[in-house]
This record gives C-alpha cells, structure tokens and sequence, in this order.
C-alpha cells in the first residue's frame, strides 16, 4: 500500500494552497497517494475536479486524513489541535514560525512528528529550487506595487494628453532583497521613475541594472552577512539612514519597505515624523508587517490613513493576492524537496540527518527537537 500525503484546507484568511494538480500528479508519478481536503486549492483558482483528474482524491473528513497521513504538506502551521492528531513518524512540511512559536514545535516533538519549516531552508545552491521564502518574497514584491498602485489617486506612467503632461509616480523602494529587486521592475514596467535604497553598496548595480535610481546615503561601514542579509547598523547609522530616506520619501508617491529580519522584530525604517512629512495622497505599503512592521503606525493586517493623508498598508501576506502563483511556485518548491530526497529503492522519502539541507531545515525527529537553534 502506498504512503499518503495530505494536504488540509488552510486556516480561515490564507488563501494559498501546498499542492497543485501539476504537483499531485508529480507526487503520484513518485508511487504516493495524494489526499486534499474538500476545496483546499478554491480560493487559489483550483477545482476539486482539478485535482481528481491528476489523479488525487478529495476528502471530506479532515480529522480521519489527519490520523492517516504519512506527510502532511501544507502553507501555515497546524494547530496544537491538529498536532494531536498526527501519527508518530509522520513528516509535516510547512512554514512553521519556528523563533515566535516554540509552543507549536515542542507539541511537534513530543507528537513523535518530523517536521520541516521552510523558513529554514539553507540558501544554498543546491537547495535554491526550494527555497520558498524566497519564491513567495518575489510574488510580495510584485503585489506591493499593484496594491499600492491601486491605492494611489496618481497614475503611474508619464502620460501624454491633449490638456499636457502627466507627469510620473515616483516610487522609493526600501530593502533591495528579492522583494525589493521584484518591486523596482515591476514598477519600472508601469511606468514610474524609481528610487531605491539599501545599507549594501553591493546591490547598487542591481538597482541600476533595472533602471533605477540608487539612493546613496553615507553611512560609513556597513556590508552583509554571509546569508546575504544587510548588516545590524548602529544609532548613529540607523539615525543618518533616517534623516537621508525622510527626504527622499517626502518626495514620493509610494514608498515600498522590505526589510525583514528572519526570526526577530523587524527594524523601523520609517518614523511618525518622517511618515508626516511625507504628501498627501501618497502611499506606504510595508511587507514586514507580520513581523511588526518597517513603519511606525502600522496595523498588521489593516489599512490606515494618517492625520496628513498618508495611507499605510499593513498586509502580512501580499503573496497571497495572488494566490494562484503563489500557490504555483510553492507547491513547486515542495515537490522539489520531496523528490531530491526520494529514493524509490530505499522505500521513499529518505530521512539523512548528515545531509545539509535537511540540517537546515529539519526541526524535530523521534520525540526531539533536534535543530540546534531550537534547543
């Protein structure tokens, strides 16, 4: 008898799904069989009949699928309830938030659960097919502009008209990651002139490469760290990188904040002060709002307007507006980790504590918390 995967309709506001038709008839070819819950690819665009004619089967009894599975893939992480009803040996695949849950991943451990939080996959060549913060921080990057775009009372091109000259948006992109990069293209495909801003000099080519503006602030010594993540920078830094953004952002239409720093409280780029110095009209669309947030004011899942017409977004999943290709790249990223490990021989998923991607990202294994960060 084949080993089940299931995949759970995901919890209420998270649209995204861990398996598309395209990767159940992967995992199937792999000799799995493939178990959804009723309706967990919907609100991504894929049909129940989508996933019967890949060849997986739909289940209405979430608990009983729960109980059964081998591996459970899926986007959030389960509830505690959910944990309790998983079987020892079971593999669970998901993003886990592993450095602000500790509860959830103990539960993990004493349930006997292998469990892989893809927060934590090593950026690493070899595992750069499933890095999924990574496929998932692109698709924000992209839907920062659009939602900003659609907030703003301004047209993004320059336009020419019979009544003269529109003119540009500008947009000042903050954090120059893999965001970042995807938010100044996307802009500059729309039309707007394009600023953008990042403690490493390094990226300065990238910027340009793309048509934009590098906004240089002098800050003395600053670099990255060997992951590729900006450097922590000092009061004094922090205070000239401030004064040096206020007046590039008083000056924009949309200013886009990408910085996140993976596992703790994301740093405040933008003050109240500079936020109210900034135009009327002009919108703020911070991606690090799941983490606290890159700007002083912002509602982790809500829209705001200030005193002086500043709108601030605050949603913590940007991917998620479009959940259809968000949906696409990380059920690709899952069907690429499951198959680099998969040895048909050896009788499937391959569990080598020695390999380095599965350091990385392997949390717990035989009623342990095994990753050393975590212990």
């Amino acid at each position: 008898m084949s080993q089940i995967v299931f995949t759970p309709k995901e919890t209420e506001g998270e649209p995204r799904v861990a398996i598309t038709p395209e990767t159940a008839a992967a995992l199937i070819k792999l000799g799995l069989s493939v178990q959804l819950e009723s309706n967990a690819g919907l609100a991504s665009d894929f049909r129940d009949e989508d996933y019967v004619a890949a060849g997986a089967t739909i289940i209405h009894n979430r608990v009983s699928a729960c109980q059964s599975a081998d591996f459970v893939l899926r986007v959030r992480k389960p509830t505690l309830e959910e944990v309790g009803l998983l079987k020892s040996g079971c593999l669970h695949v998901s993003f886990l938030d592993a450095f602000q849950d500790k509860g959830t991943l103990q539960a993990l451990a004493q349930a006997g659960v292998a469990a892989v939080s893809m927060e934590m996959m090593p950026r690493t060549t070899l595992a750069q097919k499933m890095d999924a913060l990574s496929s998932q921080a692109n698709l924000a990057g992209y839907a920062a502009v659009i939602h900003g775009a659609a907030r703003l009372r301004r047209i993004l091109p320059m336009m020419m008209t019979p009544a003269g000259t529109i003119s540009p948006a500008k947009v000042f992109v903050i954090g120059v990651g893999v965001a970042g990069l995807q938010a100044i293209a996307t802009a500059k495909r729309l039309g707007a002139r394009v600023e953008a801003f990042d403690t490493r000099p390094v990226v300065e080519e990238q910027v340009r490469s793309l048509g934009a503006k590098f906004v240089k602030i002098d800050l003395g010594d600053t670099g990255q760290t060997a992951q590729g993540y900006a450097k922590e920078l000092t009061p004094e830094q922090i205070a000239k990188q401030r004064e040096g953004m206020a007046k590039v952002c008083a000056q924009s239409d949309i200013v886009i904040t990408t910085a996140k720093l993976f596992g703790r409280k994301a740093p405040t780029l933008l003050t109240a002060d500079m936020v109210a110095r900034m135009k009327q009209g002009s919108v703020v669309v911070d991606l690090a709002a799941e983490s606290g947030g890159n700007v002083e004011g912002t509602v982790f899942n809500r829209e705001i307007t200030t005193s002086n017409g500043v709108t601030i977004i605050g949603n913590g999943c940007l991917e998620g507006l479009v959940s259809t290709h968000a949906s696409q790249v990380y059920a690709s990223n899952l069907i690429n980790f499951i198959s680099h490990f998969w040895d048909a021989k050896q009788g499937g998923f391959q569990l080598n504590l020695q390999d380095e991607i599965l350091k990385g990202c392997l949390l717990t294994k035989d009623g342990a918390v095994i990753h050393p960060q975590f212990q």
